[in-house]
C-alpha cells in the first residue's frame, strides 16, 4: 500500500505519447527487419548462411509482430474503458 500511495497516474496525454512513441517504434523495427533481410540476400554466400540469416530474420520478424498483436489488444483495452467512463 505504501507504493500505490505514491503512484502517480498518467495523463491521457501522456498514454498518447506512449502510443505515438511504441507505433514509430514499432514500424521503426519492421523498416530495420526489412533492411537486413534485403542485405542479408545480397552478395555471395553458402546456402546454410543464407538459410541461417532467413530463419533468424523470421524469428525476429515473428517476435515484433507478437509485439505489435499484444500492444493493439492493450491500446484496444483502454480505448474501451475511455468509451465505458464517456458513457457513465
Amino acid at each position: 500500500s505504501h507504493i500505490m500511495s505514491e503512484y502517480v497516474r498518467m495523463t491521457d496525454t501522456e498514454r498518447d505519447q506512449i502510443d505515438q512513441d511504441a507505433q514509430v517504434f514499432m514500424r521503426t523495427c519492421a523498416d530495420a527487419i526489412h533492411q537486413l533481410r534485403t542485405e542479408a540476400h545480397k552478395g555471395i554466400q553458402s546456402a546454410q548462411v543464407k538459410e541461417h540469416r532467413t530463419a533468424v530474420l523470421d524469428f525476429i520478424e515473428d517476435y515484433l509482430k507478437r509485439v505489435c498483436k499484444l500492444y493493439s489488444e492493450q491500446r484496444a483495452i483502454r480505448v474501451k474503458r475511455v468509451i465505458d467512463k464517456k458513457r457513465l
